[in-house]
């Protein structure tokens, strides 16, 4: 006959070969399982409602002491532990109820919490807000998830968390628990020191850091909102840093005459580069990241499909023959389908740098035809831009042309326009870009250049 356990025999009893149950007169059902590697627990045996056998493990042996709390299924239990969840569980089958059945039930009900909860951490909702929006439905996606801590390498790849970033700061951190003071103190951490794990450029307060990471956050949470994620969207209620003023700045025919002698100095492929931002009228990341195969076969077209356009339009850009000059005498790598490449695997980058080089490289220009106290008013490489629609329009082509040789959607291009003419105006485009090639030729007429020389760009009239 089997006789109650003590604390003591429960200590004495030893592994064997295999699994051991020792049954425990002191209490209905109850077992002690000695298993081979000398781990100890607590399980019952009984019938179920339905007359089947059924067991429940109660939870590992407790040797010293009584744990605090009442003991439950899952906890370390003492003999005394063991035979009062025993009498509980008792007490279930008494009332008519499966205890297997419920056991199974609280399992799975915490199972599903645990994955509720590492699902909605917030290291978690960014790469699932990556996955599922921001790759597939936003244009600078890897700047925007750079901000919330996840790094996208340009060539491919699996992302990883950004040393310092949110999504390594705030990882385990449940998205519904971030409030507005959080997203308020992130925001103004950005303004004054920088985004956390990115390194800041300068020391100065930054409004355009703040507003960045204000509306990273506020893109992630809003489309949180909108798949009950999150209750609200915590960014809407902070103060967002105002966008800077529109620019007006545009080269005038001087600067855009020392620019051009600037460029040599700039490097290549940089110099071929800025040469195209302003004979193209195209945005940087479109002419930097130009793809062999977006090229004609005889290279006097770029189609640039959708997917790498701001407007997610696809656009053919009609190369004038200084244009085409220019991709023509660039350097082909083998393996790369860039046309500009520095590392023979991504797009050109460090404009900031080579841009110090460009504007020293202008003043020293300026300053040879204009005398010693000349200088050359700030301006960014997106200037360039707006400097060949200027330009154009100073030449008196027609607005819509103008539009559609840069591929921007307003104006005349919006509305019903926009909608349902769906002309392309290719030999136009063409004649535009042409006559504004022969017009920065005639502006630099005598500086020689090192990419495309001044007959070419005369070929353009």
């Amino acid at each position: 006959m089997p006789k109650p356990l003590t604390a003591a025999a429960v200590a004495k009893y030893r592994p064997a070969a295999g699994r051991r149950l020792i049954r425990d007169a002191g209490a209905q059902s109850l077992y002690l399982v000695v298993h081979p590697s000398g781990r100890k627990s607590w399980m019952m045996r009984f019938r179920r409602p339905s007359g089947k056998p059924g067991k429940i493990v109660l939870g590992p042996v407790h040797a010293e002491g009584e744990p605090p709390g009442e003991p439950t299924i899952g906890m370390p239990l003492t003999l005394a532990g063991a035979r009062m969840l025993a009498a509980a569980v008792h007490r279930e089958r008494a009332q008519g109820r499966d205890p297997v059945a419920d056991h199974k039930a609280r399992r799975h009900r915490q199972r599903a919490a645990i994955e509720e909860r590492a699902a909605g951490t917030f290291g978690a909702c960014v790469r699932r807000f990556a996955h599922e929006h921001a790759r597939v439905r936003t244009r600078k996606w890897r700047y925007t998830l750079r901000q919330l801590g996840l790094h996208y390498p340009i060539d491919g790849g699996e992302p990883t968390e950004t040393a310092g970033g949110l999504a390594q700061l705030w990882a385990d951190r449940p998205a519904r628990d971030v409030d507005a003071h959080d997203v308020y103190a992130v925001v103004e951490e950005a303004r004054r020191i920088g985004t956390p794990g990115i390194p800041a450029r300068t020391r100065r307060a930054s409004e355009a850091r703040a507003r960045d990471l204000h509306s990273a956050l506020s893109s992630l949470f809003g489309w949180l909102h909108r798949h009950r994620l999150v209750d609200a969207n915590p960014a809407a209620g902070v103060h967002r840093p105002p966008t800077a003023m529109a620019r007006d700045r545009a080269l005038s025919e001087s600067e855009t005459r020392w620019f051009w002698q600037a460029c040599d100095e700039a490097g290549e492929p940089f110099g071929a580069i800025f040469r195209l931002l302003v004979l193209t009228g195209q945005r940087l990341g479109e002419v930097a990241g130009m793809r062999w195969d977006e090229l004609s076969e005889d290279g006097t077209t770029l189609a640039l499909p959708a997917m790498r356009t701001k407007n997610r339009r696809a656009h053919v850009v009609p190369l004038a023959p200084a244009a085409q000059a220019i991709v023509a005498a660039a350097p082909r790598v083998e393996g790369c389908r860039f046309v500009f490449s520095t590392t023979g695997r991504t797009p050109v980058s460090g404009w900031s740098k080579v841009k110090r080089r460009l504007d020293a490289a202008m003043v020293v220009a300026a300053r040879a035809e204009r005398g010693p106290d000349a200088t050359v008013p700030p301006w960014r490489l997106h200037d360039l831009r707006r400097t060949a629609v200027t330009g154009m329009a100073e030449l008196g082509i027609a607005p819509h042309v103008i539009e559609m040789a840069v591929n921007h959607v307003s104006g005349h291009r919006g509305g019903v326009a926009g909608v349902y003419n769906k002309s392309e105006l290719l030999p136009e485009r063409r004649a535009a870009l042409e006559r504004w090639a022969a017009h920065v030729a005639g502006l630099v007429e005598g500086k020689p250049a090192n990419v495309a020389d001044l007959a070419a760009l005369r070929r353009g009239r």
